[in-house]
This record gives C-alpha cells, structure tokens and sequence, in this order.
C-alpha cells in the first residue's frame, strides 16, 4: 500500500500564514488592473482642482496683452517725434500706461476715449476666452464670444487716425528732405558756375583769337585718329617702297604703290575724321594687310631707321621753305592795297579833274596858321584810312570848329584825297590837303634818305632782281623791302617845322589809327622841355632800344643805353618850338647819313626816331594811345574801349582781308558803307 506523500515543514508553515493574514491573489489582480488606473486618475483630477480655475486663462490674457501692447509701442515710435519718445524713455519704461502719461494734449482729447472702449474691448475678449476650453468640444453660436460693433468700428477709426498722422510726418519728411536736396543742389550749381568764372579768366585770349573752341573739330580732342592713322600707314608705305625697288621686289612694290595712290585720294585734304570718305575703313584695312605683307618680306630695322631719318630731314626742310613763303606772302598781302580801295581811289581822281577850279578849293584857308587852334598832321595814300581818321576825330571832339587836319598825300592820291574830303567836309573842322611832291625844298641835297635811294647800292638792294629772295626761299630782309620805305611820305615826320614854320605844337596821327575821345587834353600837357609826347612800349623786352639798334657799332653802344624802353609812332604831340631850338631835324641828319650802308639799324623810321629823340620824349599815359591791334589778338577790351586812340600797328590791317574780325568793327563804324562811290567799288563791312 502506497505510502502518503510527506509535505515539508515549510510548506506547512505557509500555509498557516497565508490563511491567517495574507491577501489574496485576486485582490492584488483588482488592485493592479481596477484600482490603480482609478487612483491616477482621481490623483490628476486632485491636481488640476487645486490650480484656480482663472489661473490659465489670466496667464493666456496677459501673454496676449504683452503681445498687443509690444505690437502697439512699436507703431507708436514710429510716428512720433525724436524728442517725444527720448522725454518717455528717460522718465519711465516702455508701456502703454507711460504713453497715455506723456501724449500731447491734442493726442489726448482725440484718444482717451478710444484707448478706455480699446481696454473695456479686450476685457470683454479676456472674459470671453476663460469659457473658451470648456466650451471647444460642443461650440455653439451662443457660446462664441463676439466683438461689439460700435467697438470694433472705433478700433478701425484708431487706425485710421494713426495712419494719417504718420502719413502726414513722412510727407513732412519728405519735402525736408526734397527742399534740402535743392538747397544742396543751388549751392553745387553756385560753386560750378563761380569755378567755370575763374577757369575762363585764365584762358589764353590771344588762343581764342586764332580759332574757335565751338568748331565741330574741337569737340573731341581725338577727332583726327583715323586720318593721323592712314598718314602713318602713308609714310611706311612710302618706306617699303623704296625697300622693295632697291630689293628688286616688283609684286609687293606694285600692290604698295596701288595701296599708297588709294589711300591718297581717299584723304585728300581732310583733317578730321569727319572729312574723310565714307569708304577709309577700307582703304585702312587693305593698306594694313599689304604692311604686314611688306613687313614680312622687307623688314630690316637699319634701312627702315635710315629711311625714315631721311624723311624727316626733307620734311623739316619743305616746313622752312614753307614758313619764308608763309611770310614773304603775309608781307605782301599787308602793303598791297584791296581792289576797292585802288577802286575808290580812281574814281575820286577822274571826278576831281572834272571839277572846274574854283569848285577844288577848301573853305576856312585862314585856320591853317592859327597857332591858337589844334593842329593835325597825317600823312597817308589810303583815302579810306584818312577818312576814318578824320571821322573818328571830329565825332569825338568837344569843339569841333577849332580842330585843323594837315592832309599831306603823293601824287598819285592827290586828287581822290581831295575829292573825298570836298564831297564829305569834316563837319565844321578845317581840312587841307596837300601834295609831298610840291615840297621843293624836300631835295636830295636837303634829305639825306632821297640822296640814299638815289644811289645805286640801294636800288640794287630794292630793285635787282634777287633768285636767292624769290617765292620760294623768302627773305630776312622782306619786312624792310616795303614801298612805304620809298616813300617819303614815311619820313614826311622829321621835317615838322619845315612843313609847319607857323605853329608851335601839333600832334601827328598814323593813318591806321581810330580816335576815341577827344584828345585836345594833348595840347595841355606839361612835356617839361622835351620835344616828343608819346607812349612808352617797353612792358616787353622787345621794345628796347637794343632790339631796335646795332650795339656792336661803337657809335651807338657809346651814346645809347641798350635798356632804355622805346616808344610808338602813331600818335605823337610835338613842341615845334623846343624842335628848332634842339635842331631835331638835324640830329635826324647826323644818324641818317651815318647809316647809308645800313649798319646801325635797319630801313625804317622808329630806330631813327629812338635816337634823334633820345632823351627828349615825356611819357604819356598808356589809355592815349593802344597799340597792337594789328597783330596782338589778346589786347583787354577795356584797355581798348577805354583808350583815346586805337592803332592797328602791324600786318593786320583794319582795311585788310586778314584783319582780325573781333577789333575791325571799332574801324568800320566810321565809314559809310552807303556811300555812293563805296557802293560802286563794293566795299563792304
């Protein structure tokens, strides 16, 4: 029989525990799956019933209040002024509150009662939105919070009103800054305008007197670069010529010289671009392909360096050649005499040998000795310049009855001066004309300079026919081989007295002079015992005496002072008493026929003027007398305008066609272009 299965002690044990006090399985399975989710869920509602029930929404508020506040502080900075917003900054912090404390009063009435409905709008809002958790899983119309209307049409009127104010401080900004930036703009064109003032008085007068910076070559300084290009290609063309002659090279000798002629006759005369064939291009490009061709096969640095030097000196030689034509030319257009005035003048001489006798004579003949009037003497062959001197003088003068004109002419202009001044008198002046030629005594054994051009070395130097002066070769002496030196009508000038025996002072006047102003005031100057009034010309170095005379001579380095200044011919006021007393006349003698072989100075009468009148000319005052307007193109205008006599001294003379145009108006004003006989011989301005 089986025996029973013995149960350890142990266990008993156990058992005796578990059925007196321990729980039961299934108790701990109710607790675990039952009772535990119960308590964590009865622990979090615990929670969330000790947290007040306006906690959260307080909190939401007050995140949402920030934000808006923030939101509002910073359009408010933006639209107020700098001084608004540094008085708040400094008093207290940034908020709203601190705002409403600083707002303008305006700012004030017009929105305290918008800020307090703005306020009760949000509390309404903040009540709205405690109920709102409660309410998100069952919304009702009922439930959703709603703005008031009149509260949100107030919230836009707030906008508005903010908007326009700042609206209104940008466009106030805005014409600031537009009036600021034309202020600074009227003070840009102010300095521009004084710095192109400045600019202007430093520009070179006597430039703009050659040629004009308008002209369309002026506008671009590089406007000659296609031209300057095909000369270059030319002379290497001419170059490679030669190169390939000397070579035995006929092809490429052909294509250059074919290249050479097209590109010759595309330039033509042009001097700018401008001026050039429309077809240069081309020609430029074909000529730069037989170049480098030529260069290829020709190229050798010593010939080229040779060839070129060659051309250089030719070329410097035909710049000479044309410098002394250039000057020969300019010589001779400035002592030939313009078509009508040689017309002028044959018209007046055929019509004052058909006048009967008694018509030739001019009135007042007694006012020609009166030493008590103003005496004038002019010497000239130029009916037209005479009369313009004339002209000029008269209309200038204050009392013009009392002024006398000495007319002194050649045989040849006899009769049209007289002729002119009969149809024109000078008003209520005197006039006289007379004839150098009627002058017996004015004799070579008198004049020293007849005896002179009587004498076979002189007329061998003016006359023989000279190939070494000719066209082509010009001549150093051309200035000095003028007719007027001939003429002793130019010497006229020493023989004063003898010319004049009767009058004490007289003030001698160039033919190619204009008065100004009445000169009179010449008689009444003190000339402190000297005999010559005039104006010095030694501003400049030129205008010395050792620019005038021989100084290596003994003769004159012993009497003369190399550095005395000089003075001008044209118009002078003369002591005719204190003349004979010092024999001017002969001291004019002594020097001229110390001269006869030319030594001490050359033809002329201003080298022997300086010495006959050496230290006995008083200096006049510059405004008498202008000089330059023959050859000076940068002369001050008001130095001209205010001047009481004008001389065009030099090549340019007013009755010339080269005549400088800007001073040929103070000239031509004197002259009646309407004029019958000046019509006819069409003479115009």
């Amino acid at each position: 029989m089986p025996q029973p299965r013995r149960i350890p002690s142990g266990y008993g044990y156990g058992r005796s525990r578990i059925g007196s006090s321990a729980i039961p399985p299934y108790l701990l399975l109710l607790f675990l799956f039952i009772l535990a989710p119960s308590l964590f869920l009865l622990g979090r509602n615990g929670v969330h019933a000790r947290i007040h029930p306006d906690e959260k929404p307080a909190n939401d508020n007050r995140k949402t209040m920030d934000w808006r506040e923030k939101l509002a502080i910073k359009h408010l900075k933006s639209s107020l002024t700098k001084e608004v917003v540094e008085s708040i900054r400094d008093s207290e912090p940034w908020s709203l509150d601190n705002f409403r404390k600083h707002l303008p009063v305006s700012w004030k009435i017009d929105g305290v009662d918008d800020a307090q409905q703005n306020s009760s709008t949000v509390i309404d809002v903040d009540a709205n939105a405690k109920n709102a958790h409660d309410k998100l899983d069952n919304p009702k119309d009922s439930d959703v919070p709603r703005l008031p209307k009149d509260a949100f049409d107030e919230s836009q009127d707030v906008d508005t009103r903010m908007k326009v104010a700042r609206r209104k401080l940008r466009e106030i900004r805005r014409d600031k800054r537009a009036a600021e930036l034309l202020r600074q703009d009227d003070e840009a064109l102010v300095k521009l305008e004084n710095a192109a003032i400045e600019r202007s008085k430093a520009v070179d007068s006597a430039v703009l007197g050659k040629y004009s910076i308008w002209r369309k070559e002026n506008e671009n300084e590089n406007s000659d670069t296609t031209v300057r290009l095909m000369r270059d290609q030319m002379i290497m063309a001419r170059v490679y010529l030669a190169l390939a002659k000397s070579s035995n090279k006929n092809s490429i000798y052909q294509e250059l010289q074919t290249r050479l002629k097209e590109s010759q006759r595309t330039l033509g005369e042009a001097t700018m671009d401008a001026d050039l064939h429309h077809s240069a291009p081309e020609k430029i490009k074909a000529m730069g392909q037989v170049l480098s061709k030529a260069k290829e096969e020709l190229y050798d640095c010593k010939a080229i360096t040779q060839r070129l030097r060659a051309m250089l000196q030719s070329a410097d030689e035909q710049v000479r050649s044309l410098k002394k034509q250039s000057t020969f030319l300019s010589q001779l257009a400035a002592k030939t005499i313009p078509n009508g005035i040689h017309c002028l003048s044959m018209r007046l001489t055929i019509d004052y040998y058909l006048l009967p006798i008694e018509k030739r004579q001019f009135p007042k003949s007694e006012n020609l000795e009166n030493p008590e009037l103003y005496h004038y003497a002019l010497f000239s062959d130029n009916v037209l310049a005479a009369s313009v001197v004339v002209n000029s003088t008269i209309m200038n003068a204050k009392e013009p009855e009392k002024h006398v004109f000495h007319l002194v002419t050649d045989k040849l202009n006899f009769g049209a001066m007289n002729m002119w001044f009969l149809l024109n008198p000078p008003g209520e002046a005197t006039i006289h004309v007379e004839n150098v030629d009627d002058f017996k005594w004015l004799n070579s054994s008198n004049c020293p300079v007849l005896r002179q051009l009587e004498s076979a070395a002189m007329k061998e130097y003016y006359f023989k026919s000279d190939p070494k002066t000719t066209l082509s070769a010009g001549s150093s002496n051309l200035k000095y081989r003028n007719p007027k030196y001939l003429s002793m009508l130019n010497h006229l000038r020493f023989y004063l007295p003898q010319v004049y025996p009767k009058l004490d002072k007289i003030l001698f006047l160039d033919d190619d002079i204009v008065v100004q102003k009445d000169l009179t005031g010449l008689w009444e100057v003190d000339l402190n015992g000297n005999v010559n009034g005039a104006v010095e010309t030694c501003g400049e170095s030129f205008h010395r005496f050792d620019k005038y005379l021989n100084f290596s001579n003994p003769h004159i380095a012993r009497n003369f002072d190399p550095n005395a200044c000089g003075w001008a011919y044209g118009m002078n006021i003369f002591d005719l008493k204190e003349w004979k007393k010092k024999d001017i006349t002969g001291i004019y003698h002594k020097w001229q026929n110390m001269n006869e072989d030319r030594v001490l100075w050359k033809l002329g009468t201003l080298p022997p003027g300086l010495l006959t009148f050496y230290k006995l000319t008083h200096p006049l005052d510059k405004s008498w007398h202008v000089l330059g307007l023959g050859y000076n193109p940068s002369i001050d205008r008001s130095d001209i305008d205010n001047a009481a006599v004008i001389h065009y001294n030099g090549n340019m003379k007013p009755w010339l066609e080269l005549a400088m145009t800007k001073y040929r108006p103070y000239w031509t004003k004197y002259i009646k272009y309407d004029h019958p006989y000046i019509r006819a011989c069409n003479l115009s301005e």
